[in-house]
């Protein structure tokens, strides 16, 4: 250290104010690139990572408000068979059924020769709201502006 202020004093008026200069500037950058930088990285990280979790968080709320829906209608027990459960549901609904084959327990076979296609889709909306699923629905025109309807229609995991 003796050496360093040796030669240090050594120098000139001019040259001292310089190497003061100097040597602030190093401090300056080695704080910035030091400290200052680095929190400021590890500042923008932590928002970035906030942000995602909190879309995570908005996504698996949605998922599981998805999942207690379906458990809410998987619970419901229909009264009766299921070939009764869709027949009391058409009657309510203004369908005549045609034919209604019951194919399993938990699955039937179901056709309509005439049915207004805007009350015919809101209708099997209802039916899986309701426990029931759609497995397969064929909707051919009739030319009347209605249409023949073939459905199969079963339980949803009963």
């Amino acid at each position: 250290m003796n050496g360093v202020v040796t030669w240090y004093s050594g120098r000139s008026l001019r040259e001292k104010r310089l190497l003061l200069i100097m040597v602030a500037l190093a401090a300056v950058t080695i704080i910035w690139a030091g400290i200052i930088r680095p929190v400021g990285d590890a500042l923008s990280s932590a928002q970035s990572r906030q942000v995602d979790a909190v879309t995570r968080l908005g996504e698996t709320r949605a998922a599981v408000a998805a999942v207690r829906s379906a458990q809410a209608l998987r619970g419901r027990a229909l009264t009766g068979t299921l070939a009764d459960a869709v027949r009391a549901r058409a009657d309510a609904a203004g369908f005549q059924l045609t034919n209604l084959d019951e194919q399993a327990p938990d699955r039937i076979h179901v056709t309509l020769t005439s049915a207004r296609p805007a009350a015919i889709v809101p209708w099997l909306a209802r039916l899986e709201r309701q426990g029931l699923l759609v497995q397969g629905a064929r909707l051919t025109d009739n030319g009347d502006r209605t249409v023949a309807v073939d459905l199969v229609i079963g339980t949803q995991g009963r």
